[in-house]
């Protein structure tokens, strides 16, 4: 009968669920706990017959596209002994376009993926949703399976954070540049600051308590980032050293000086290979290091017309963009197998002017889908870009208005947007707020601003379910924001 659909929906679900997140098994069982329940909450609601066999036949095709067709022997194998997978579970790392067994030879080795992929991608993502006839419930802003995803609510809804959570106050006198809270995490967060140390604070059993604090930089941290399993932290400071930190006890494993002797002001880690992490300092170089062997990189090196200040890669690692104080900004293509950067692109975002944060996403949203870069620039404003080809190249898609000429502000997309309506980025802001804006929408693009801080706020980060935002000062106040509950 009615609920026939709905059991075959399951059941594809079902035969897919092997190929999800190989490495975590609770989340497939829970994914499918969760689909089922939200399946028999939709039987109930007496959608046409025609709307429910058009539901079924769309997600079995948007399966097979993630997936790969379910007759291929090996595919699951394939997928799974795929390179180093990462454990991030957010719908986005979920859509990551790159992550497709498909990509991958029998053997499970990447095959090279054409010069096109980023237009191809932009492409694949639009032809899901646009070429659907009429009345078909692939997510539109009516469609249920999405609002349930998305819990139904509206963006400024859903990012109505108002209530302080907590306030950690340990780094006070001196900035707090970056605020992360640990991947696929809801409760773990750590802040570098400009006093020389990194802490690692735990939001839950409450009272939130600084777990420990990792000393060791003669000088103030400028950057610091997780890895994928969170079990180490690599920080970069002004004493020209990077420092490989043990998150369990805080010990410092390794310390690698810069190969510059150069104050060094970023790092991100290279999101397939977390044995690579990359680090830009004073010197204009960009490195590419071995934090096994605390070794540059062969060929891993390239030098930027200025200091270099921001770092990001594409998801699938295969594409860094690095941003410097003269206001420009290169796109490198990654060899994934020596670590080699080839330089692609430049960007002059605005002669002279800083760009203090980079960060890339394969799509933003079901209607923003295409990879996107987000860059802040000391321009007051924020500038959101489209990624036009394999190469980096970057195209302005719009701006939004922000407090920010002088101090090194960062901005984020929001982790779980892929299945709403509208799609949400978060700033820090000399005005000493924090911004929320719908990149969606052309007017008013402001969903919500958080007033609390009482110095430039410099950085913003999401736990995973977006429960939770932490903000940080150049005071060396870090904010944690709950979200209004419904």
């Amino acid at each position: 009968g009615m609920a026939a659909v709905w059991q075959q929906v399951l059941a594809v679900d079902a035969r897919y669920n092997a190929y999800r997140t190989p490495t975590f098994p609770q989340f497939r069982t829970q994914y499918i706990r969760r689909r089922s329940q939200l399946l028999r909450e939709n039987a109930k609601a007496g959608h046409p017959p025609a709307l429910r066999r058009q539901y079924l036949r769309l997600r079995g095709q948007l399966l097979g596209q993630r997936y790969g067709p379910l007759s291929e022997p090996g595919s699951a194998r394939a997928y799974s002994n795929s390179i180093v997978r990462s454990s991030r579970t957010t719908l986005d790392r979920m859509e990551d376009f790159e992550d497709d067994p498909r990509a991958l030879g029998a053997r499970g080795h990447r095959r090279s993926v054409s010069r096109g992929s980023y237009q191809l991608q932009a492409q694949m993502n639009r032809a899901v949703y646009e070429d659907r006839p009429p009345g078909s419930v692939v997510p539109t802003s009516a469609a249920e399976a999405s609002r349930a995803m998305a819990g139904d609510t509206s963006l400024s809804e859903n990012y109505a954070f108002a209530g302080m959570y907590h306030v950690f106050d340990q780094h006070v006198d001196e900035a707090v540049p970056r605020v992360r809270f640990a991947n696929d995490d809801r409760h773990r967060l750590a802040c570098c600051s400009l006093d020389g140390s990194i802490s690692l604070c735990q939001l839950v059993p409450a009272p939130p308590t600084v777990l420990r604090v990792l000393r060791g930089h003669t000088r103030g941290v400028s950057d610091f980032a997780w890895s994928l399993s969170n079990d180490i932290l690599v920080s970069t400071s002004l004493d020209a050293t990077m420092r490989i930190w043990a998150s369990e006890d805080g010990r410092c494993i390794r310390e690698i000086p810069d190969p510059d002797g150069a104050e060094l002001l970023c790092c991100t880690f290279q999101p397939v290979n977390n044995n690579l992490t990359v680090v830009g300092n004073a010197k204009h170089n960009v490195h590419v290091m071995n934090i096994s062997t605390g070794k540059k990189v062969k060929g891993g090196s390239s030098k930027l017309t200025g200091r270099v200040l921001a770092l990001s890669f594409d998801a699938p690692g295969r594409l860094l963009w690095a941003g410097d104080d003269r206001g420009s900004v290169f796109s490198f293509l990654f060899d994934m197998a020596t670590g080699k950067l080839t330089k692609a692109k430049r960007l002059v975002v605005h002669e002279g002017s800083p760009v203090t944060s980079i960060s890339a996403r394969s799509w933003v949203s079901r209607e923003a889908r295409d990879p996107s870069l987000l860059i802040n620039a000391c321009l007051n404003k924020l500038l959101l870009y489209r990624v036009v080809d394999n190469e980096g190249t970057l195209q302005l898609k719009r701006s939004f208005p922000i407090e920010q000429s002088s101090h090194p502000v960062r901005s984020i997309f929001c982790p779980l947007m892929s299945f709403r309506q509208g799609a949400c980025v978060v700033t820090g802001s000399e005005d000493m707020c924090v911004h929320f804006f719908d990149v969606e929408r052309a007017a008013k693009a402001t969903v919500n601003k958080l007033q609390g801080h009482s110095a430039p706020v410099l950085d913003v980060s999401f736990n995973c379910d977006e429960s939770l935002l932490a903000s940080s000062d150049a005071s060396g106040m870090v904010i944690v924001w709950r979200r209004e509950q419904k």
